[in-house]
């Protein structure tokens, strides 16, 4: 194996993307903004670039691990014309529209552009539970296919470049919110004493079995049936949210995490929609479409 794969950006995750690839044998060559954290890739065989002109010398392909979207650019646009020709995959976290921005660019400096999203933290990386996300030029993801299953699972959406960033991001947002939804409850129980380990050996099976619920919501909000019987209605689900709020405040627990959500249930229940299931927040949320 002769063509070499270019990594620009270096942090946790960059450097554990170029580790596996170094440690399956393949020739890297790897560039940081900050050169010191290239050193350990250098020992494992990594040819070192100080610049990102010279890191992109040649041919191959050239994966992105930067800060944000603006760091892309920042990176990119001076090197566009030695871009020409080649393919991009960028792993930088980016919304779907800054994901099709960068594709629109892509195109226009004959760039081929497949977008990723990683599922998973950098100790995952090259492991079976990690999985990576992408969406774009689908023979960029085809001829590639054996380097980015070296990281995880691959898993393509099509050649809209958004879609691995949408899918991504909405992934996301259940994750923080189910993290937020934890800490809440562990002030609330850590306001009398009791110890976040502790709460956390009921609330992990709790939340476990809970998920369990996922396909039932789904199946109602893509029926758009809810009314059927069997639904929490939302006014029981109010009753509940009031009582969690009120108990949250005489803990002394801000209730910033969970007085959105009593929010909009309250919202369905004054738009008539008091006895339909609980899943309709659905649509008060996608009201903004």
């Amino acid at each position: 194996m002769t063509t070499r794969t270019t990594f620009l950006g270096l942090g946790a995750m960059g450097s554990a993307l170029a580790a596996a690839a170094l440690d399956a044998g393949r020739p890297s060559v790897v560039w940081n903004r900050t050169p010191g954290r290239a050193g350990a890739l250098g020992e494992r065989g990594a040819t070192i670039a100080k610049t990102v002109d010279e890191a992109i010398t040649g041919d191959g392909l050239i994966i992105l691990c930067l800060l944000d979207h603006q760091s892309v650019h920042a990176v990119i646009d001076p090197v566009a014309a030695s871009l020409t020709g080649r393919a991009v995959i960028n792993l930088t976290t980016t919304t779907p529209n800054q994901a099709r921005e960068l594709a629109a660019w892509a195109t226009e400096h004959s760039i081929t552009y497949l977008d990723g999203a990683i599922m998973a933290v950098p100790e995952m990386i090259g492991r079976p539970d990690a999985v990576i996300f992408y969406s774009g030029a689908e023979a960029a993801f085809e001829e590639n296919r054996e380097l980015l299953d070296l990281w995880g699972q691959s898993d393509y959406f099509g050649t809209d470049p958004g879609m691995a960033s949408l899918r991504d991001m909405a992934m996301l947002v259940g994750m923080y919110t189910m993290f937020a939804g934890f800490l809440h409850g562990a002030a609330m129980v850590g306001a009398e004493g009791v110890s976040a380990a502790e709460f956390t050996r009921r609330q992990t099976p709790f939340l476990a079995a809970m998920t369990g619920q996922l396909a039932g919501l789904a199946a109602t909000v893509d029926a758009e049936d809810y009314a059927g019987a069997g639904q929490q209605s939302l006014e029981f689900t109010e009753a509940a949210l009031a009582s969690l709020v009120t108990a949250s405040l005489e803990a002394g627990v801000h209730v910033d995490v969970l007085r959105p959500v009593h929010d909009i249930v309250r919202r369905q229940i004054a738009a008539g929609y008091g006895r339909q299931g609980t899943a309709r927040i659905f649509e008060e949320l996608r009201k903004s479409r």
